[in-house]
């Protein structure tokens, strides 16, 4: 074995270590343990103003908002410390929350990593969504995901240390991730309190077609937050394409999802997206239009979403 595989796995060895010892769990109140539905704020990107953004979520209907902070998002990696706790206390002022927060995060060791864990951790945010990886030509795909278990395990001792639970998305593709079984061959061995997966239905039902009960099965108790949205597949010019839909018009069975999500105790965050298109957003449209177009949509398949969760009882 030569010297760089010797550090490797000794690397690892001391991180999986690290997360065998005993770590401080933090107590769930009444209030988290209540399930909450919040807008993925990427479809807002059009509001700039924390205040504005949480009056518009608010007149929607929304518990809060699974915010962004990543390039491009709503709050910028390294302005985080500063604006984090402006956005939460604009939220307060209309009785929202945010709970969850959408990162390009994939490694322990880097500033920005650091600074966001550190701000969410002081403003009470409890879950954040992680980057993606991708998979290499020169590796193979088991060798890939056996180098990736450090980033993993790092990651799951410094969420430990911030109190935040990291999790990584299933999305549809040729990612990392896009089967669900890659999730849980990465974060088999570490705590669920503290790294897992952000599960979507809609990517599940894409990849596994009717396979996604095995999925949430496989990794129930690492599922703290989930996103719900739609699709449908359509044949277009010759061929068959996803297509996203409005909520409860295309190919996912939510109440048997929700029906299992009830069967598991979850209690968590809901990422509401909206992916399919629509004329929210056009040059020739003042901002009030764009708003307007914007609030429909949103009330849509946020009414559509409160009953099916009234029928399974999670409401």
């Amino acid at each position: 074995m030569n010297q760089p595989r010797r550090t490797f796995l000794k690397k690892t060895s001391l991180a999986a270590g690290a997360l065998i010892s005993p770590l401080p769990l933090f107590p769930a109140t009444d209030e988290e343990s209540k399930i909450s539905i919040h807008v993925f704020s990427k479809h807002l990107q059009f509001i700039k103003s924390f205040d504005e953004l949480s009056e518009f979520i608010a007149s929607c209907g929304f518990d809060g908002a699974d915010l962004t902070i990543k390039p491009n998002g709503h709050i910028l990696p390294e302005e985080v410390e500063e604006r984090l706790p402006e956005a939460v206390a604009a939220f307060q002022k209309n009785n929202l929350s945010i709970k969850t927060i959408t990162t390009d995060i994939t490694i322990a060791d880097d500033i920005n990593t650091f600074k966001i864990l550190k701000a969410a951790n002081k403003v009470g945010i409890q879950y954040y969504r992680m980057g993606y990886f991708e998979y290499l030509d020169n590796v193979s795909m088991p060798e890939r995901l056996l180098n990736l278990k450090l980033n993993i395990w790092q990651l799951s001792k410094m969420n430990s240390d911030f109190k935040i639970h990291g999790a990584y998305h299933n999305h549809a593709g040729t990612i990392v991730g896009s089967s669900v079984w890659d999730i849980w061959d990465l974060i088999k061995s570490t705590y669920p309190e503290w790294i897992g997966c952000q599960f979507d239905i809609r990517n599940a039902v894409v990849e596994g077609g009717t396979s996604w009960p095995n999925d949430l099965k496989l990794i129930q108790e690492y599922v703290k937050t989930v996103v719900v949205q739609d699709f449908k597949w359509e044949k277009k010019d010759g061929k068959w394409q996803v297509i996203n839909t409005p909520l409860g018009e295309g190919m996912v069975d939510f109440p048997a999802f929700f029906k299992q999500l009830k069967s598991i105790g979850f209690a968590g965050p809901i990422s509401l997206h909206f992916e399919y298109p629509e004329p929210v957003e056009s040059k020739i449209m003042s901002i009030t239009e764009i708003k307007n177009n914007t609030k429909k949509i949103l009330q849509r398949d946020l009414q559509k979403l409160k009953t099916y969760l009234q029928e399974a009882e999670l409401l």
